[in-house]
């Protein structure tokens, strides 16, 4: 499944939850994606849909980044054992939890400039 419905750049969190995210001045309603390339709408609400086509956009931009954040929503969850592989192959060392957890380590991440994505799961 693909959008591609993205806001270009990297750009800060500014509220969650409500079934979406604030940031740049706009409304988001859904999950989002933050990448390099820039924030996507990712259309995905649970962790058990997530698979690798879940994050095909995260590894075809796996050279530019470090670390990958995922938001599972209001708690945490753990990812598939074939996932968390198929993110140390391509040399991304992924972080799940709270989807909160995730949006502020994000707002951090970015300040300083790091190699960092997010995939975050959308809150009520």
């Amino acid at each position: 499944m693909t959008d591609d419905r993205h806001l270009p750049g990297r750009h800060l969190i500014d509220a969650y939850g409500s079934g979406g995210f604030r940031l740049a001045d706009l409304g988001h309603r859904g999950s989002l994606l933050g990448l390099p390339s820039g924030m996507w709408a990712w259309p995905y609400a649970r962790p058990a849909e997530l698979d690798e086509a879940a994050f095909a956009r995260v590894f075809a931009e796996a050279d530019e980044i470090d670390t990958l954040l995922i938001g599972m929503g209001a708690d945490i969850a753990g990812l598939k054992p074939a996932l968390r592989e198929a993110f140390r192959a391509a040399g991304i060392v992924a972080e799940p939890m709270a989807t909160g957890a995730a949006a502020r380590t994000w707002n951090i991440l970015v300040g300083e400039r790091r190699r960092v994505a997010a995939a975050l799961l959308a809150v009520p």
